[in-house]
């Protein structure tokens, strides 16, 4: 008679169940410097507003100041910022982990160079600019590596939060950005690649804040605002078409810009507000149903960058059609484009996304409720300052008044250090709960 073994099977029959591929957002230790650093970018380009906003309201916007002012923004608060983001959301929604994370600490480093680079810019150091621009080069590099590593790594066959095509677009017109700026400085003549300075720079800028930093924030947006805002997610899409309306509406504008063809630059503008239009009325109904909505930073700051975005589209259609002065219609849409929409979505984010991060790096034990590392009052004030800065700065430009500029240029500075304040006391809340620990 032979026994039968009623026990455990062997432990070479057992097989460890696969879990779903996921991804880790990057530690506190590393997002927290690079939020810092974009914040303080954001704190000396709004100094630097202060002290040209009569020259940027008397139309010389090529002038050290607002030179300085807009390369502080465009060198060292985007790169910075969308660094720390890419590190903290997109491991989480791309389902992996880069295998050059371990190079983090190393980018940021790299991307500081945006500093020196934006000096030797406003200055006109050429060596200065030139070590910076090889040095940010290759921050951006890397960081771009990163995010291309997270697109291929991303699990096939499962759901995924943001579009991986969408993502490939943004980074890719970030890089066309950083070509068009170093030909701009390079070149140095009235005609780069044989379009006037000024058309050539409006490209270099519109690259920048639609192709890259535009497409960006629809990307993410579609599903990072609803979840902030507290309001229902949105159904899983098969292709991202709002973002390749957005860059095909951009393209036919750049065409227009380069042949001189305004009616190519209206049509342009057309296709991104129509490109752009279901991205917008998603985000107006968190900012209406969310449970927290415009009551926080990040929501807020999308609805008011949505104003923003919707003026400079009119005043770039009526510098076209001739109805304003277009140096000067072209310039106040930069200051609406780049300041009230990109920079702010971006800064109002960024308040919420560092408080984030110190709360899911807390130690074992005990942590604060999330709400408690936001400090909400002071983004409030915040929204509301950046709000009637930009406002106020745009008139002055469109107008030519020095004082109304002025007046922006000084409301904008107080959102700066409202801002700064907000994610000192984050920092220093989350800092202080870790040694704690």
């Amino acid at each position: 008679m032979t026994s039968v073994s009623t026990g455990p099977p062997p432990a070479r029959r057992m097989r460890e169940l696969r879990m779903a591929a996921t991804g880790h957002p990057a530690p506190f230790g590393v997002t927290a410097p690079a939020y810092a650093l974009a914040v303080s970018g954001w704190v000396a380009a709004a100094a630097a507003l202060v002290a040209s906003a009569d020259v940027l309201a008397e139309g010389a916007i090529f002038g050290s100041g607002p030179v300085l002012a807009a390369h502080l923004v465009g060198l060292v608060l985007f790169p910075c910022a969308v660094a720390a983001a890419v590190w903290q959301l997109l491991p989480v929604m791309l389902r992996n982990d880069p295998p050059t994370r371990r190079l983090r600490p190393v980018v940021l480093p790299l991307l500081a160079a945006g500093v020196p680079l934006a000096a030797g810019i406003a200055l006109d150091v050429a060596p200065l600019a030139a070590a910076g621009a090889v040095l940010l080069a290759l921050g951006l590099v890397m960081l771009l590596a990163e995010a291309a590593a997270l697109i291929r790594g991303a699990p096939p066959g499962r759901t995924l939060v943001v579009s991986r095509p969408a993502i490939a677009l943004a980074l890719a017109h970030a890089a066309v950005a950083f070509a068009l700026g170093a030909v701009a400085f390079a070149d140095g003549g009235p005609d780069p690649l044989g379009i006037p300075y000024a058309r050539f720079l409006l490209i270099h800028l519109s690259v920048a804040l639609i192709g890259w930093l535009t497409v960006l924030i629809a990307a993410v947006g579609r599903t990072l605002v609803p979840m902030l805002g507290l309001a229902a997610t949105p159904p899983k899409r098969s292709a991202p078409l709002a973002e390749a309306g957005i860059v095909a509406g951009l393209w036919i504008y750049v065409a227009g810009l380069a042949l001189g063809a305004d009616g190519a630059v209206v049509a342009g503008i057309a296709v991104m507000v129509a490109g752009l239009s279901p991205v917008a009325l998603r985000f107006l109904r968190v900012a209406r149903t969310g449970t927290i909505g415009v009551r926080e930073g990040p929501v807020a700051h999308v609805a008011v960058g949505l104003a923003f975005l919707l003026q400079a589209a009119a005043l770039g259609v009526l510098a076209s059609l001739g109805e304003v002065d277009a140096y000067r219609g072209a310039t106040a849409a930069v200051v609406l484009l780049g300041l009230g929409w990109a920079a702010g979505v971006i800064l109002g984010h960024l308040g919420k996304l560092v408080s984030l991060s110190g709360w899911g790096s807390w130690p074992p034990g005990p942590r604060p409720r999330q709400e408690a590392l936001y400090p909400t009052s002071l983004w409030q004030l915040e929204v509301v300052a950046f709000a009637t800065g930009v406002e106020l700065l745009g008139l002055g430009v469109l107008a030519g008044s020095p004082a109304t500029a002025l007046a922006g240029a000084l409301a904008v500075a107080a959102a700066a250090l409202l801002a700064a304040a907000a994610v000192g006391k984050t920092l220093a809340l989350v800092t202080r709960g870790r040694r704690r620990g």
